[in-house]
């Protein structure tokens, strides 16, 4: 698949990998070869997006490709000057550090706007943690939530916890969420803590990556066996009360 040409330019959303391993285990070659076209590229940090491009065998010279970090809080102004390429009619890429671009990712700023001046989106395939993770759980994939990091104190993140049980219970509904990695060990303890015996837990450990880790249980068969290496490794929790 090239990269699509229209009169404005696109925003192509690549995708990068979870974690170390080869392009191909990750991106179709589809995918590499619209990346390889590309000289424009907006990115969340520009040294792990030149690691991706070496990663994928890009073939321009990264010294010379135009590449730009999103800023934190983009005005439309700052945002239109990333675009500007694909206003001139280049394509422009768009990649997170780790996954899907714009989700649970700031890039979604940059589609949004894209969309606002009738630039053309193009979503690659790829890995994301969400789905991969969802995909792995057994938990009920029609009806689910990613509440993204939950509340760092400990008080409140039970509180929400509990929260976040009782609507999963009433609703059926998965729920997904993330923490900083060395906060991860804090997190599946006050999991263990505070939910109910019969509630089923996910985790799910550095997917797409040699040192994959998932497995679901109940939080009383969680209890009885010693817990996963979660110290700073990327980790996503899953939960269906």
């Amino acid at each position: 698949m090239s990269a699509p040409n229209t009169p404005n330019g696109a925003l192509i959303l690549i995708p990068t990998s979870l974690g170390e391993a080869p392009w191909t285990d990750f991106l179709p070659a589809a995918g590499k070869e619209c990346a390889a076209g590309i000289r424009h590229f907006v990115v969340e940090n520009a040294r792990t997006a030149r690691a991706h491009l070496k990663r994928i065998d890009f073939p321009g010279t990264l010294c010379d490709t135009d590449i730009r970090e999103l800023p934190d809080r983009g005005s439309h102004h700052e945002l239109d000057a990333l675009l500007a390429p694909a206003l001139k009619g280049e394509n422009v890429g768009l990649m997170s550090d780790a996954g899907c671009p714009a989700v649970a990712d700031p890039g979604a700023r940059l589609v949004a706007r894209a969309h606002a001046l009738g630039v053309r989106v193009v979503p690659l395939v790829g890995p994301s943690s969400i789905l991969l993770g969802l995909m792995g759980s057994g938990l009920n994939g029609q009806n689910f939530t990613f509440h993204g990091y939950l509340p760092s104190e400990k008080g409140a993140r039970d509180r929400h916890l509990r929260t976040l049980e009782d609507e999963s219970r009433r609703l059926t509904r998965t729920q997904i969420f993330i923490e900083t990695p060395y906060r991860n060990e804090h997190l599946f303890a006050a999991l263990l803590r505070v939910c109910q015996p019969s509630t089923r837990l996910c985790v799910a450990r550095e997917l797409a990556t040699a040192n994959e880790y998932l497995r679901t249980l109940t939080i009383a068969d969680w209890r009885k066996i010693p817990p996963p290496t979660l110290a700073k490794r990327p980790a996503l929790f899953l939960m269906l009360a």
